[in-house]
C-alpha cells in the first residue's frame, strides 16, 4: 500500500479530520467555515418574530384595501352608461361583501330587482366631477319605467337644503318635447322649465351626485341595460 493510500485512509471523512477532532452537525455552524458557505441557523425567537411581522403586515394591508374600497362608496360590478353607473346586483343574494358593507355603513337600502333600479352620476358627460356651485343641463330620455325620480345629493349621498325645500324631480311632473325627451336644469337658483334645485349654500368641496331611480322598470339587470338611452349631463356655467 502506498503512502498516498495510507494518508487517504487515515485522514478520510469516515475517520475524522487530521487534527483528531470529529465531524458533526455542529461543526458546520462553526466559525472556521467561510461565511459564504456556512449554513444559517435562525434563532427560534427571531423566526417567530418574523412570522408575526408578516401576519401583522398582511392584516394591515387587507384592512387598508377593504377600508379604501368601502370609503370610496362605489360598489363593485357596476354597469356604466355614459356618466351613469348602475349596480344591478345590489340588494340581491349575489351582491359582493364590499357592496353590502358600503350600503350597511351608509344605512342605504338598495332597490330590489322587483322594485326598480338606481343609477348614480358623479361626473358629467365630459368626465368632470360634478360641482354643486355650477349649473347643469340634464337632457335626453330614460329607459322605460312606470315612474322615475331624479335627486340631487351631496358628495356623501346625503340630502341637501335647497331654496324651495325639495331636491328631486318626478317624471310625471316634467315638461317634455313631442318625442318624449326632456331638459332639466340643475342649479341652486330658480330656472324656467324643469328645475332641479341644488344645495343653496354648497361649496365645491361638498361634492354632488345625481341619483336616477327607475321604478317598475324592465331594465333591472346588467344585460338589460345594454344599449339603453340615458340622459346627458352637460355643464353650462359656473360662478
Amino acid at each position: 500500500m502506498t503512502d498516498q493510500s495510507l494518508s487517504h485512509s487515515t485522514h478520510g471523512p469516515e475517520n475524522g479530520p487530521a487534527d483528531g477532532s470529529s465531524y458533526s452537525e455542529a461543526a458546520w455552524y462553526g466559525e472556521k467555515l467561510p461565511r459564504a458557505i456556512r449554513p444559517y441557523r435562525s434563532h427560534p425567537v427571531r423566526k417567530l418574530a418574523t412570522i408575526a411581522l408578516v401576519v401583522v403586515l398582511a392584516s394591515l394591508l387587507g384592512i387598508s384595501t377593504a377600508y379604501l374600497l368601502i370609503e370610496r362608496e362605489q360598489p363593485l360590478n357596476a354597469v356604466t352608461i355614459g356618466p351613469w353607473h348602475a349596480y344591478p346586483k345590489a340588494g340581491t343574494a349575489d351582491a359582493d361583501p364590499y357592496s353590502v358593507a358600503i350600503y350597511t355603513r351608509g344605512a342605504v337600502i338598495p332597490l330590489a330587482n322587483g322594485e326598480g333600479l338606481a343609477l348614480v352620476a358623479r361626473e358629467d358627460s365630459a368626465g368632470h366631477q360634478l360641482d354643486p356651485t355650477c349649473i347643469y343641463r340634464i337632457a335626453g330620455q330614460t329607459p322605460s319605467a312606470r315612474l322615475w325620480t331624479l335627486t340631487a345629493l351631496d358628495g356623501k349621498g346625503h340630502l341637501v337644503e335647497t331654496l324651495p325645500g325639495r331636491g328631486n324631480l318626478v317624471s310625471s311632473d316634467l315638461l317634455r318635447a313631442q318625442d318624449g325627451s326632456f331638459q332639466i336644469t340643475a342649479a341652486r337658483n330658480p330656472h324656467s322649465g324643469n328645475w332641479l334645485p341644488l344645495a343653496a349654500a354648497a361649496k365645491a368641496s361638498d361634492g354632488l351626485r345625481f341619483v336616477l331611480r327607475l321604478y317598475d322598470a324592465p331594465v333591472t339587470t346588467g344585460a338589460a341595460l345594454d344599449g339603453v338611452s340615458m340622459p346627458l349631463i352637460e355643464r353650462t356655467g359656473c360662478p
